[in-house]
């Protein structure tokens, strides 16, 4: 039997939704966490793999959900044995475990939340709309045929790793911590440095990244250049980065044992996020240019922030600004 486990945090829950979680973060795919009435809350970890049987029709198309997540490249990159649609990345990359780390921009809220409106397209979108566009934007890569068995095993892991999750909940955890904003811009010079001293021994002093035995995965991806995500990934927005940053890297920290300050995991973002990657543009996003995110980083904006504010900050004043609208 397959059960969801939680794990207990002492975090006391108003660091996590309270003032920097309420100034930030009435925006798009950033998860709204159940409150709870304690000083500590769950923070949702994926069921444990050995669970799926695989003596099953079922289970074998779970599991395959899983290894596709996990070994994308194998299977759908520059050499995969599928097809080649994708720059080379896997999608653990960006979500931590196969999508299961607490605050590891896990799917714990995927099932239990889709279809659901998102203001980036201005439509109701479906799960494997969300899959095509992480394909798109975060791998570079082509759209799958939503009939296909990638797309159906996808789709099946997603299920069974919400279906302990009550529908419509976001749980404590899912996705990624949003950080309170800095009273200053994101430094990408003070961000190089904390790059050299934690994070180029992995990632390299080009950012490309570092590659298995094999020539054809990354043992660790790269931050920036031709085969890393593009310009209209989640992770290019520094909210984004920075949250995943904080409770995750460098290679060995957690939630639970953080190597990096907030103001840090801003100022790196800064910096990785400064650095050239593929552009890709998608015309019919944002039909409402009100609603995009505070730290959307390209124009045209409601409101008389410039770009280079909304793309590095100080957030706090746009964020301030669009609440005092938001009351008349």
């Amino acid at each position: 039997m397959k059960t969801t486990r939680y794990i207990v945090s002492g975090i006391c829950i108003t660091a996590l939704i309270g003032v920097g979680y309420f100034f930030s973060h009435q925006e798009e795919d950033l998860p709204v966490v159940e409150e709870k009435d304690d000083a500590t809350e769950l923070l949702w970890v994926g069921p444990d793999p050995k669970a799926i049987d695989i003596t099953t029709d079922s289970g074998k198309l779970i599991a395959y959900g899983r290894e596709l997540i996990a070994n994308t490249a194998s299977y759908l990159g520059p050499k995969g044995s599928v097809m080649q649609v994708t720059n080379g990345m896997n999608c653990q990359n960006c979500h931590l475990e196969a999508g299961t780390r607490p605050w590891g921009n896990n799917y714990g809220a995927v099932y239990t939340t889709y279809p659901k409106f998102r203001n980036r397209s201005g439509t109701v979108e479906n799960i494997y709309k969300r899959i095509n566009d992480c394909l798109q934007r975060s791998l570079n890569g082509q759209v799958l045929d939503t009939t296909s068995r990638e797309v159906m095993a996808l789709y099946a892991y997603f299920k069974w790793l919400g279906s302990g999750v009550p529908q419509g909940v976001v749980p404590a955890g899912a996705g990624l911590e949003s950080l309170p904003y800095l009273d200053r811009p994101a430094d990408s010079v003070r961000g190089k440095a904390i790059y050299v001293a934690k994070c180029q021994l992995c990632h390299g002093p080009d950012g490309n990244g570092q590659f298995n035995p094999d020539g054809a995965t990354y043992l660790y991806p790269p931050l920036w250049g031709e085969n890393s995500y593009t310009t209209a990934a989640g992770l290019y927005r520094l909210g984004r980065f920075a949250g995943y940053a904080y409770n995750n890297m460098p290679f060995g920290a957690t939630w639970q044992a953080r190597q990096l300050t907030v103001e840090e995991a801003w100022d790196v973002a800064a910096f990785v996020n400064s650095q050239s990657r593929p552009v890709r543009t998608f015309s019919e996003d944002w039909p409402d240019v009100s609603k995009k995110p505070i730290d959307h980083p390209f124009g045209p904006y409601a409101d008389g922030f410039s770009e280079e504010q909304h793309r590095f900050g100080p957030f706090g004043p746009i964020a301030a600004a669009r609440e005092a609208r938001a009351k008349k």
